[in-house]
């Protein structure tokens, strides 16, 4: 990285620290509480973030208007949680080890996710999580890949991810809508394959030199895709509507990666 890229990443860095700082007092205080307001801060406070970290958030469709609602989404760098909570009034689904991660566990936490343990023991009990926020009408983000992939393309979704959607709310089946993401643009050029990694966090990547690298870079377009939703009850088994999803998913990403997505 350059000296300019390492300038704008102390800046970026600054203006992050202070803008957090700002609202974590404030959401604090909100869930001591248990206020309305503790919903949408973090919308707010991740909008600013996008503009900070510079994310051009591109969004195609909008999200369900039923409430509550499993968002399912690919999943491809941290990024995405910035980019899915400034449009998504949603609490987010992670493993366990995201709660002890330096910033980004607390700032977790104030977003009231629900860290599961997906070891085939607790599967139940992280199930039992997911249905008591549902039935409480809240909306989730699951990412069912399990973990982050390259950016270049969509890993199998687990169905075992799916089984919360076999929950009923209120003698209805609970709406799942599938969600593509995908990081095509750099300075308003296309971002080829080779440069996708910039932003794509995934394997043995080590998290703080990748996030300086991102806080150097100039403005980079994210697109999103809000598909059609579905239910249990429409695709009859949890492998189904698993390989349902990630179909969509993976056909949105390729257009959104290609530019053929109108």
């Amino acid at each position: 990285m350059s000296g300019l890229g390492h300038a704008v990443a102390f800046v970026r860095s600054v203006f992050f620290c202070c803008w957090t700082l700002f609202w974590l007092p404030v959401q604090v205080i909100a869930l001591l509480f248990n206020m309305r307001l503790s919903r949408w801060i973090p919308r707010v406070y991740h909008r600013g973030n996008c503009v900070i970290l510079g994310l051009r958030v591109v969004c195609h469709g909008s999200p369900s208007a039923f409430s509550p609602v499993l968002y399912v989404s690919n999943h491809t760098s941290y990024l995405d949680i910035v980019v899915l909570a400034a449009v998504l009034e949603a609490s987010f689904i992670a493993k366990q080890e995201v709660a002890a991660w330096p910033v980004f566990g607390l700032l977790a936490r104030l977003n009231r996710t629900v860290f599961v343990d997906r070891s085939a023991g607790r599967a139940l009990e992280y199930r039992d999580q997911m249905r008591c926020r549902i039935m409480g009408g809240q909306n989730l983000v699951l990412f069912p890949e399990g973990t982050s992939n390259d950016g270049n393309r969509v890993l199998r979704f687990n169905s075992t991810f799916f089984s919360v959607a076999e929950t009923k709310f209120q003698g209805k089946p609970v709406i799942v809508q599938p969600i593509a993401i995908a990081y095509t643009g750099l300075d308003g050029l296309p971002l080829g394959r080779s440069r996708r990694p910039l932003f794509a966090w995934y394997g043995e990547m080590d998290l703080v030199s990748h996030l300086w690298s991102v806080l150097g870079q100039s403005i980079v377009t994210v697109e999103i895709a809000f598909l059609p939703t579905t239910t249990m009850d429409a695709c009859g088994s949890r492998k189904d509507m698993a390989r349902r999803c990630q179909l969509m998913v993976a056909t949105s990403v390729s257009d959104m990666l290609s530019g053929r997505l109108v």
